[in-house]
């Protein structure tokens, strides 16, 4: 499976504990375990904002200690401020997903689209715009690797590298985040997912029609 961390539009430290839950399944994931980040952490993970947990608690992954993270002078590791009120208390989710009962794929269309074109342009192809975990799942498991930024179904901005080259977002592998623009004025393309056992995408019948 795969970690990743999660906030939404509205910004960071935004989800108390059943919000970050929520945060999490709306994206196909779960919230993650202790043991999961910490594996992450040993794979590499490195993440300067703290999230919930599954067991209510907050922790975040630290592999290149630095002072805007908790300072320099202190060791690598899983930092953990232990176990926070669960109402009142707001930082962001590291949500968990293991499986991807599909495919997530890059559409290909003659131009840039707007958020709601993109809902349209996906549909049209018999798929649905892609999830956050199920792009971080095609990455992870499926080696799905396109510089090239998509719209998700946050309406957030992400594309997958799996190996990293010059203009991709630096230097180390991953799924980028743009943020979170405009859906109508902002132009970009789009990862959809189609469900396993549903027909391949017909090829360049993602075209949205202009109304």
């Amino acid at each position: 499976g795969v970690i990743f961390p999660y906030h939404p539009r509205l910004g960071r430290y935004t989800l108390n504990f059943h919000e970050a839950q929520r945060a999490c399944q709306e994206q196909d994931g779960i919230l993650a375990s202790h043991d999961q980040l910490h594996q992450a952490w040993l794979e590499g993970m490195d993440w300067c904002n703290a999230g919930w947990l599954q067991d209510g608690s907050v922790q975040y992954p630290i592999s290149r200690p630095r002072e805007e993270c908790g300072r320099k002078d202190t060791p690598v590791g899983v930092r953990n401020y232990g176990y926070r009120h669960k109402e009142s208390e707001h930082y962001d989710a590291f949500c968990f997903t293991s499986n991807l009962n599909g495919k997530v794929y890059f559409l290909k269309t003659f131009r840039k689209l707007s958020y709601p074109e993109a809902v349209q342009a996906c549909k049209n192809n018999g798929a649905a715009v892609a999830k956050v975990g199920q792009l971080y799942a095609a990455w992870k498991i499926q080696l799905l690797d396109r510089c090239e930024a998509g719209w998700l179904e946050d309406g957030s901005i992400r594309y997958p590298i799996v190996n990293p080259r010059a203009r991709c977002g630096g230097r180390e592998p991953g799924v980028r985040n743009l943020g979170f623009p405009d859906k109508k004025y902002k132009l970009f393309g789009v990862y959809c997912f189609k469900k396993a056992g549903e027909a391949p995408p017909v090829v360049g019948g993602g075209h949205p029609k202009r109304v």
